[in-house]
């Protein structure tokens, strides 16, 4: 259900929203999936409890680090609204780490110190030099850290768009419109 292509975690928590600028496919329609996807980003070993205030901070911190992002990709600058959200955001506490007797990490916290490490993952990509691109692949709106040789990625990631764009290119110059 949820991927971790983006070289950020904060990138890949923007891609909870796919095909942005068409069906604006939202896998965070409920508390119980952003507390799933604190689990499966491996911040927390356990879902926190999560209510619909949580869920709209979650979403106001995804949307403001989109667009931020976004931003960045094209040499544009932050407004002020989404770097407040983002800084106020990244100021709590971060999720607590233990190493367990066989050498297993646990990861505890609440839904606010995944929100505060998420917004940090903002920071400190967006206070970075970093080349930040989007896929190549026109139904894909999901923003990457290019971090090729050259800077030469073209998407997110092959085995989902980049195995896609090269068989529709395939088919358009085999098989016509």
């Amino acid at each position: 259900m949820f991927t971790f292509v983006s070289g950020n975690l904060a990138l890949d928590f923007a891609g909870t929203v796919q095909a942005r600028s068409t069906t604006f496919d939202d896998l965070l329609d409920t508390p119980a999936t952003f507390g799933a996807w604190t689990v499966a980003a491996e911040l927390l070993g356990d879902a926190p409890r999560c209510d619909v205030d949580t869920l709209a901070r979650a979403v106001r911190l995804r949307e403001a680090a989109y667009r931020m992002a976004l931003a960045a990709a094209h040499g544009a600058a932050f407004t002020d609204t989404d770097r407040r959200v983002v800084n106020d955001l990244a100021g709590g506490e971060l999720p607590t780490v233990a190493l367990r007797a066989d050498g297993t990490i646990t990861r505890t916290g609440d839904a606010d110190a995944a929100l505060t490490a998420i917004a940090r993952c903002a920071v400190e990509l967006l206070g970075t030099p970093a080349l930040i691109k989007e896929c190549g692949r026109a139904e894909c709106t999901r923003l990457y850290v290019d971090t090729s040789r050259g800077g030469s990625r073209r998407w997110c990631d092959m085995t989902l768009c980049g195995n896609r764009a090269k068989s529709a290119a395939f088919r358009a110059r085999h098989h016509g419109p």
